[in-house]
């Protein structure tokens, strides 16, 4: 319990936590069973190239995502780089900015361009409006982002994509098992995009899967993550080598195991967050709309300065002191980032307020309700002192621009 200013580990006191709360800490689920999943495989001796685990990894999500068909991959960047590829995606790609830099990164590594996007300032997923205005003749897709795992407005962005004749894609990383109403992620645009990065609800160690209802598009991709394979021997096309091993189809399927629990273990601390941090003046627990399903897996939290009295930075260097390893997710945003902000310059105003306004605070099954509580004690006394807070932090700063990047690092 902290009862002055002195007593933030920030400014010298003891730190809240004595081991680091993470955002999404990996849940391993039953390791007996992955112990046996793992033994299946060494037994027998077929450990990547579209083993028996991955195989049934692939059923369970395409299951899940109510899709014909999964490709599971390496990972979801991979994911993104094997579409672009196997849809043959050049010129200009719309993205929003307000993402993980690995969605812009992915469009530009295969050679096209990313176009940014402002967001819808509720939601934060890309606003349809200004995609429409982005659109140029060298415009050839959408890669549209479900933030949080909310759903983007995929009914206009359909619209937009057909009448310009655009193809449609998702990254969904954070979208296992969320929902537009009651349809699940995973079935709209030509494709989707799910991660299955340890951090995230449904981890494979690291993995990524493709979804999509499209036959002929589902083959092409299948054959580009297996370097072009069309048959044992016989090169279809250029392709790369984005396979899942068994190792991680193994992880997967014990993760997928224990998939309700989590979310329902995540619920309840995202309804602790909000009902602990009520009344906050400047700060705000992202909602979610009711009309669709989440996975609750980011807990995220606004701050405006203007009303909570100090800047999201500084909310974060206390948190952090205190072994509360909150994220910025994402900020900067990716316009706001090397190589885009020097070479296209934009202002996306939308997105550049919510990304200095973020903070994703400690979720998963590692982080208990006793956690939370203690958590929610240091953001509420960090609002309760919020002007000495300031001062006392603006004081201990780095003099120069340098000197701040030091003591920083990187985001």
């Amino acid at each position: 319990m902290k009862r002055g200013v002195d007593d933030l580990a920030l400014f010298g006191g003891h730190a809240e936590f004595d081991q680091t709360l993470l955002v999404g800490r990996p849940s391993t689920g039953d390791r007996t069973k992955l112990y046996e999943r793992l033994d299946r495989a060494l037994d027998n001796g077929r450990l990547t190239g579209g083993g028996m685990l991955v195989r049934e990894f692939e059923d369970r999500i395409a299951h899940m995502a109510g899709t014909r068909h999964c490709i599971a991959v390496c990972n979801a960047t991979a994911a993104l780089e094997v579409i672009i590829r196997a849809q043959n995606l050049h010129g200009e790609i719309i993205i929003p900015s307000m993402t993980f830099i690995a969605t812009a990164h992915a469009v530009r590594y295969m050679g096209a361009t990313p176009v940014f996007a402002d967001i819808d300032p509720v939601t934060g997923t890309i606003d349809p409006d200004h995609v429409e205005t982005l659109i140029t003749p060298h415009t050839t897709a959408i890669i549209g982002v479900h933030l949080w795992g909310q759903p983007c407005d995929v009914d206009r962005l359909a619209d937009i994509a057909h009448r310009h004749n655009l193809t449609l894609v998702y990254d969904a990383a954070h979208g296992i098992g969320c929902s537009h109403g009651p349809t699940p992620i995973g079935g709209f645009g030509h494709a989707e995009v799910f991660s299955f990065n340890a951090t995230k609800v449904v981890n494979s160690f690291e993995g990524g899967a493709i979804v999509t209802n499209d036959d002929d598009f589902a083959l092409r991709v299948r054959q580009a993550h297996n370097f072009g394979f069309i048959a044992p021997g016989l090169i279809g096309g250029l392709g790369t080598n984005a396979k899942m091993s068994e190792a991680s189809g193994a992880m997967g399927l014990t993760s997928l195991d224990v998939f309700d629990e989590v979310v329902a273990h995540n619920k309840a601390g995202y309804d602790l967050y909000r009902d602990l941090l009520a009344g906050l003046p400047g700060l705000t627990v992202h909602a979610y709309d009711p009309r669709h399903r989440n996975n609750f897996q980011y807990v995220v939290v606004k701050v405006d300065q203007d009303h909570a009295g100090l800047h999201r930075d500084v909310l974060l260097d206390v948190l952090r002191a205190e072994n509360v390893y909150a994220l910025m997710y994402f900020s900067p945003a990716c316009h706001q980032l090397e190589p885009y902000r020097s070479e296209h310059p934009v202002t996306l105003p939308h997105t550049e307020r919510l990304a200095e306004q973020v903070i994703a605070l400690p979720t998963g099954p590692a982080t208990t309700s006793s956690d939370i509580h203690r958590v929610c004690e240091i953001v509420r006394f960090a609002i309760e002192h919020s002007a000495e807070i300031a001062a006392q932090w603006q004081d201990n700063q780095p003099e120069t621009a340098e000197q701040l990047v030091s003591s920083h690092g990187e985001a």
